[in-house]
């Protein structure tokens, strides 16, 4: 079937078109036709808000371009996500991931700060992403930006370890029809489709569909069917605006096999649910650039969110408005300021196993953040110093403003060179679960039950992080970047026990065993991770990762937290990943991608070693032809178990699938 749609495809789209009245359909993008030194000078604005060449940044960053997405194979994100060196990913079952940066990862990790094309997309329920909602088509992604290391003094609180930055193309780059469809093993089967145009002058416009059908692992309790549609236009108003607008909406349904306690024997119940998702999104802004150097960029959206699981019902609505203005006060000297106002509204409707009381919550994050970019030396020497203070609702200090100051240093020798230095200081404030929920997790002959109970003295959990990089490109076919971090973090949360008292309801009457949120954790993590780009010859590209990571845990004098130091032992130590790619005769493309991933022994996984492979075709210029396996050596294994959750984890099967992509 896919044989004769991609003959079709080639046959009959010129019948359908009249090649005097209709552009040429643009020919897929191909970045492997750029060299090792344009990569290099690929333009990045996550780390400083601003345009900027990679060479030149001074944080640690790496850059997924669309070529690598589409040559890895990935059907999702966070498969992308796995090229990025000091990022851990791990797919607990077909629908959710455990995403992180240097650590700490969970199913609800903190620490890191996920945007799609500027829109935060953390809940506030626990500070972290719901991965099975970050979706858009592939195919319109122009580059996902992922900064290790902290980024709040741009962005704020929750940029600790990182910053991640799904970034999609313009409208007018996506120009004409694009359509993609195919089937597998456990994905069953997807489709996409995407038109853009243009109206008026200087405005562009495109709208996409696609939907997912994946069957699950194992016994199938975790399949997954996602369908989402969105659109954006891009307006050029002048020489000096220009105004965007997008949007998306989706609908989805989650499998998953949840154990929660009972207070009766076998004092553990299972059961298989399906959970409905859906939300939508809008988002506008206003981009002001004058031949000056002066820029304004005013920004706001709006997010609806419901998700109706068997144990927690979750509705969210969510407004936010931010600016920020950068001009040039004194010679050598770029300021930037700017403020962001969300408000978000919820419904948080429990079950005997998660309460929150309050169940309806609005709450408030206002900030605001100044920089100053300092060129000591005009295209060698700049100096970052700046600082963000923002107040969040469920932030209960005596001083509720969280300052967050960092100082970044760039050194560019020559434009083969460059070394960058930072010291920064960021927060990971607390989220409405540790402010306001009661967590039943176990339960025991007594009947005795154990319940996490939130606290009105937990506070931000607070990180010092110093890091150093160096980048070189010591041949026109081979680049290196090196980053190294020294991270020290306090008041990280704990579970402290309390005195056990007696309850009656629900029934029977039961003794709890409370163990309080608190902050009397603290350590540090240290590591090194490394990038490397060649190209050995003509029509063959090598793309390698690697990160190695320590972390130490200590609990605080007085802390009785059993299980302080088990963060230590949920993060792999070391991790490799490989891309190899070739362009064979006959317009084929072959890309072999084997992985590493360290043990992780708090959580009983074994270490992991995979291989993905791809083999191309493109029989006509807008027609490929692709087939991708998956997880090829082991026929199963296991990459994450959960903590502080029901749901049950599932062994990531080997798979592949068939897909068919046309440009019109």
């Amino acid at each position: 079937m896919i044989l004769v749609l991609a003959y079709l495809a080639g046959t009959l789209c010129p019948v359908f078109q009249d090649p005097q009245a209709q552009p040429a359909p643009p020919k897929p993008e191909d970045l492997t036709g750029l060299s090792i030194e344009e990569l290099m000078k690929v333009e990045i604005t996550t780390p400083s808000r601003k345009g900027e060449k990679l060479i030149d940044t001074p944080a640690a960053v790496f850059v997924i371009l669309p070529e690598d997405i589409r040559r890895s194979g990935a059907r999702s994100i966070p498969d992308a996500l796995r090229m990025a060196p000091g990022i851990q990913v791990a797919q607990l079952d077909a629908n959710k991931w455990a995403v992180s940066s240097r650590g700490f990862n969970g199913r609800f990790s903190n620490k890191l700060l996920v945007l799609m094309d500027g829109r935060s997309v953390y809940t506030p329920i626990f500070s972290g992403v719901y991965w099975d909602a970050q979706d858009t088509l592939l195919e319109d992604i122009e580059r996902i930006e992922v900064i290790r290391g902290p980024g709040a003094t741009m962005w704020g609180a929750n940029a600790v370890n990182g910053v991640i930055n799904i970034i999609t193309k313009q409208a007018s780059d996506t120009p004409n029809a694009y359509a993609e469809g195919g089937g597998g093993t456990e994905l069953r089967d997807f489709a996409g489709g995407r038109y853009g145009g243009s109206f008026g002058e200087g405005a562009h416009y495109r709208a996409y569909g696609k939907y997912l059908d994946h069957v699950g692992y194992g016994d199938g309790h975790d399949d997954w069917w996602m369908a989402r549609a969105g659109f954006r236009t891009d307006w050029r108003v002048n020489d000096t605006q220009t105004v965007t607008a997008l949007g998306d909406l989706y609908d989805g349904r989650l499998g998953e096999r949840v154990t929660i306690p009972q207070l009766t024997p076998p004092f553990t119940q299972s059961f298989n649910q399906h959970v409905p998702t859906r939300g939508g999104n809008l988002l506008a802004r206003w981009n002001y650039r004058n031949s000056g150097g002066s820029e304004v960029n005013l920004q706001t959206y709006y997010e609806s969110t419901l998700r109706q699981g068997g144990i927690l019902n979750e509705r969210r609505d969510t407004m936010d408005v931010s600016a920020d203005h950068r001009f040039h006060l004194l010679p050598g000297h770029e300021m930037i300021w700017g403020g962001e106002f969300r408000f978000t509204r919820d419904n948080l409707t429990g079950s005997p196993t998660v309460v929150f009381d309050p169940e309806d919550r609005d709450a408030v994050i206002g900030s605001g953040f100044l920089q100053d970019e300092i060129t000591l030396v005009k295209e060698r020497l700049r100096v970052m110093i700046g600082s963000k203070f923002e107040y969040n609702t469920f932030s209960r200090r005596s001083d509720p403003i969280e300052i967050q100051p960092s100082i970044r240093v760039a050194w560019t020798p020559d434009p083969a060179h460059a070394v960058w230095a930072s010291a920064s200081r960021a927060v990971r404030t607390p989220s409405r679960g540790e402010a306001d929920a009661r967590l039943n997790v176990a339960a025991a002959p007594g009947p005795t039950e154990v319940a996490l109970i939130n606290s009105s003295a937990f506070e931000s959990e607070k990180l010092t992080a110093l890091e150093l990089g160096y980048r070189i490109q010591p041949m026109d076919q081979l680049s290196l970047d090196i980053a190294g971090f020294y991270n020290l973090y306090d008041d990280l949360r704990s579970f402290e026990p309390g005195t056990p008292f007696l309850e009656t309801t629900p029934a029977p009457p039961h003794v709890v065993q409370p163990f309080f949120i608190d902050n009397r954790i603290h350590g540090r993590s240290y590591g090194v991770e490394v990038a490397v780009k060649a190209q050995p010859m003509a029509g063959w590209r090598v793309q390698a990762a690697y990160t190695f990571l320590r972390i130490n845990l200590e609990p605080d004098s007085g802390s009785l937290d059993p299980q302080a130091e088990s963060p230590e032992h949920e993060s792999p130590r070391s991790q490799f990943y490989l891309r190899s790619s070739w362009d064979l005769p006959e317009n084929l493309q072959l890309d072999v991608l084997p992985r590493y991933v360290g043990g992780l022994s708090a959580l009983a996984i074994a270490p992991i070693i995979e291989l993905d492979a791809r083999l191309a075709w493109r029989p006509w210029p807008t027609t490929e032809i692709s087939l991708t396996g998956q997880n090829l050596i082991h026929r199963s294994h296991m990459e994450f178990s959960p903590s502080l959750v029901f749901t049950d984890a599932a062994a990531v099967e080997r798979g592949g699938y068939l897909m068919l992509s046309v440009r019109f």
